[in-house]
């Protein structure tokens, strides 16, 4: 029997070559297409896509090869695609999901396998787990036939998923005040699936883009990984400086997720970004909504939620949470600490090229820059301060839950603990009404330490008490 083959967050992630081999692709896929045939969709539409990661268009291939072999019609990009793309593609081609072969942000060594629902958006727990147990034991229960024959027969189709995106796109925000406005705006697309489609988008003004590590690059150079928090956007920042660039917008690996940099340089953490968002929804555009929340991102959402009149509702860390959330309460958006933001009238998937845009858009209609956009969201939520830190960890997990247990801290940097919240890791509430995190990554062995707070000189000494909790000194 092969190894166990695990979903994590999202899907399946591993190091290439090791445990992320083509057997074992197939293995997931033919794993993808047995769940889909147990749940009556023999016949119908799938979307497969990938990013540019090693080896990512033949792994894409080597999936599409199953699915056809299982009697599906696949619609395979012909292109490394972002993955908000290859999502609306699952709505535009009326499939009934998604395989999207990318490691997102992990590091360069590992690929990953993504599933996506008939929605486009991440698909449920508990159908994750269906997936994970369809997977054959070993090669005997696997399907496949040669690509080309696959698409003499018809039954995989190679497509740019560009083309019903676009038009997607723009029926969502209109691009031509952004276009006119005279910015420049530097872009980092992390030698991602990102390249090139602002500059696309935002051609033909007087609104000038610039790209960095904007080819095909799967060592990541300048980087650790294509994560868009630092030190990896770093590079990136000082570009921004160099080319006296307005912003700089920064998407991840497989673009699904967006970050910011203001007009000095400065990171603008991903907290504050979904609380511009949510701003400029709700008090730019005038829109009304729910907002989905993880417990790992901003309590100024909660606050803007008050102001406003709106719902906010707080899941566990993912967007196996939030989308379905999103979908049940017709949310305005659904967003997570990591960057990934979805929005109304789009798929319940993170879409980095569309939130770049619509922060651009932000800084279009008030005509303000990064940091005096800053300060409008303090004035209605106070300033808030945000870190985060990864370590990564060996040894048995149940014996560090058992130790963060049994802490039962009466202050945590010196503020007063004020609860504890298990819904997915364990989060601390805090007297200022912030609060600081230990969580398990999903994807790889690591503990994450976060917070949040009102107080600047506290963020440091709430995440070193968050790291002694945790029996990591």
């Amino acid at each position: 029997m092969d190894m166990k083959i695990r979903f994590g967050t999202d899907g399946w992630r591993g190091k290439i070559a090791d445990e992320y081999t083509f057997h074992n692709l197939r293995r997931c896929a033919q794993g993808f297409a047995n769940y889909l045939l147990a749940e009556g969709h023999a016949g119908k539409s799938v979307v497969i896509g990938y990013d540019k990661r090693f080896h990512s268009e033949n792994f894409g291939a080597a999936a599409a090869e199953v699915l056809a072999a299982n009697g599906f019609n696949v619609f395979l990009t012909q292109d490394a695609t972002p993955t908000p793309v290859i999502s609306y593609a699952v709505v535009a081609k009326k499939a009934v999901g998604a395989i999207n072969i990318t490691a997102s942000h992990n590091p360069p060594v590992d690929n990953g396998f993504k599933v996506r629902d008939e929605f486009g958006g991440a698909i449920a727990p508990d159908g994750l787990a269906k997936i994970e147990a369809a997977i054959p034991d070993d090669e005997s229960g696997i399907k496949t036939m040669a690509l080309d024959e696959a698409i003499q027969q018809g039954l995989v189709t190679m497509f740019d998923a560009a083309e019903d995106y676009i038009p997607h796109l723009k029926k969502l925000i209109d691009l031509e005040p952004i276009k006119q406005a005279g910015l420049t705006v530097l872009v980092d697309a992390m030698w991602g699936n990102g390249a090139g489609w602002f500059p696309r988008l935002l051609e033909g003004g007087t609104t000038k883009v610039i790209e960095v590590h904007a080819v095909r690059n799967p060592i990541f150079p300048e980087m650790y990984r294509p994560e868009p928090i630092p030190p990896n956007v770093d590079a990136g920042l000082r570009a921004t400086l160099e080319h006296n660039a307005d912003v700089m917008i920064v998407t991840d690996g497989d673009a699904d997720r967006v970050g910011m940099g203001d007009e000095n340089g400065v990171f603008v953490d991903q907290l504050r970004v979904y609380g511009l968002l949510a701003y400029y929804f709700l008090e730019v555009r005038g829109d009304r909504g729910p907002i989905v929340k993880t417990l790992s991102t901003t309590k100024m959402l909660n606050k803007l939620g008050e102001l406003y009149g709106v719902d906010v509702y707080e899941t566990g860390v993912g967007f196996k949470y939030v989308a379905p959330k999103f979908l049940e309460t017709n949310a305005l958006l659904g967003g997570e600490e990591s960057g990934g933001y979805a929005f109304r009238g789009n798929v319940p998937e993170r879409d980095g090229i569309l939130g770049g845009l619509y922060l651009l858009d932000m800084m279009v209609r008030l005509n303000k820059k990064p940091t005096e956009l800053l300060e409008l969201l303090f004035d209605k939520v106070g300033a808030h301060y945000y870190d985060r830190i990864d370590t990564l960890f060996k040894g048995d997990r149940e014996d560090k839950v058992a130790l963060i247990l049994a802490a039962n801290p009466e202050t945590i940097g010196g503020l007063k603990v004020t609860g504890l919240n298990t819904t997915d890791g364990y989060q601390f509430g805090l007297e200022d009404g912030g609060w600081m995190l230990i969580r398990f990554s999903g994807t790889e062995p690591k503990i994450r330490v976060y917070c949040e707070t009102t107080h600047a000189d506290k963020v440091q000494a709430i995440l070193a008490d968050g790291l002694k909790i945790a029996g990591i000194e």
